[in-house]
């Protein structure tokens, strides 16, 4: 497809995932929006995904494949990204889908309101529930440092790439500048929308949920613990502390976020038995204990007694945290029954 003025290039990373992507890529072919390209950017499948995806294309012109070594999902979504020719990028995941009208108001919004970033809401789907997020109907501008903050603090901005639709000059101007970590597994997404909404000048988001969120029996939250799974959200989240230890009122807000994960990881409710949980848990305890003992700290009240119990008595507040969560029910947010 040659070049057009708001074409929208929609990169889908395709890892063993055959008996999903047709529902997926035939969701995109149905987009009102008809200005766009679709790359579909195989992974090194070894499940036969492949052999689908190179017959979808035979379907739409506007299909374009890659075929790559698998190098994960970031690996994929930028090979997507350097081998577009649309002015936006948007990305889907390859076992979920979206309505037929996302991109037609995602590209709207981002014209009306000039706007680097256009973002939604989007529904989490379980085999027998949907949960939204949050389907309101509003509509919220935010400039640079809004719309950092309300991804640091989970208002508004989903950590997930794929509601959202950017500037193409943004993710080049993060791969130029060999920003992001192709090693990260888990919060990958979190940190290059760090690095994008941080490159933006205005972003929009308009709270409707076109987007649905598969929850699988092989989702992240449901698959056996790694180590990516306890050492990458830490990791990430420490390099945007680290970067933006010159903003005062954003680098508190990364600093409390990190603290609450520090939290999770010290009191984590994991199998001892293996070594990097243990590992990990002695990390997170470290760490907390540097935290109580800093000064001059913005920390919440309740943030301030986390710290003061994690510190002195792990143990205990994991006791009383784990019941909280079974109580409210935290514990089974992304249960599969």
């Amino acid at each position: 497809m040659s070049n057009s003025k708001n074409t929208i290039s929609i990169i889908v990373p395709v890892y063993n995932i055959k008996n999903e992507i047709q529902r997926c890529v035939h969701s995109i072919i149905a987009q009102t929006y008809k200005a766009i390209e679709i790359i579909l950017v195989d992974d090194g499948s070894t499940d036969g995904s492949y052999e689908i995806i190179d017959e979808i294309a035979r379907t739409d012109k506007r299909i374009i494949v890659i075929h790559k070594n698998n190098g994960g999902v970031t690996s994929a979504r930028l090979e997507g990204v350097i081998n577009s020719t649309g002015e936006w990028i948007g990305f889907v995941d390859g076992d979920d889908y979206i309505e037929p009208n996302m991109y037609e108001e995602l590209i709207k919004n981002a014209l009306d309101y000039n706007a680097d970033i256009s973002h939604c809401g989007y529904q989490m789907v379980f085999p027998s529930r949907i949960d939204y997020y949050y389907n309101t109907g509003k509509k919220v501008e935010q400039d640079n440092v809004t719309g950092i903050k309300d991804l640091l603090t989970g208002f508004f901005v989903e950590p997930g790439l794929w509601n959202k639709l950017y500037k193409k000059e943004l993710i080049v101007d993060m791969i130029n500048a060999n920003e992001m970590d192709y090693s990260f597994t888990n919060n990958e997404d979190f940190l290059m929308n760090y690095y994008l909404f941080k490159k933006s000048q205005k972003s929009i988001y308009y709270d409707f949920c076109p987007y649905h969120y598969i929850v699988r029996q092989t989702s992240a939250a449901n698959t056996t613990l790694n180590e990516h799974q306890l050492s990458d959200p830490i990791e990430v989240n420490e390099i945007i502390y680290k970067d933006l230890l010159g903003n005062d009122e954003l680098k508190t807000i990364a600093e409390t976020r990190l603290a609450n994960i520090l939290i999770e990881g010290a009191t984590t409710k994991r199998d001892y038995n293996q070594k990097f949980v243990k590992e990990h848990i002695v990390y997170c305890r470290q760490q907390i204990k540097i935290l109580n003992g800093k000064k001059n700290m913005n920390y919440s009240k309740s943030l301030k007694i986390k710290l003061i119990i994690c510190s002195y008595a792990p143990d205990l507040y994991g006791v009383i945290h784990n019941v909280y969560r079974h109580i409210s029910g935290l514990d089974r947010k992304y249960e599969i029954s």
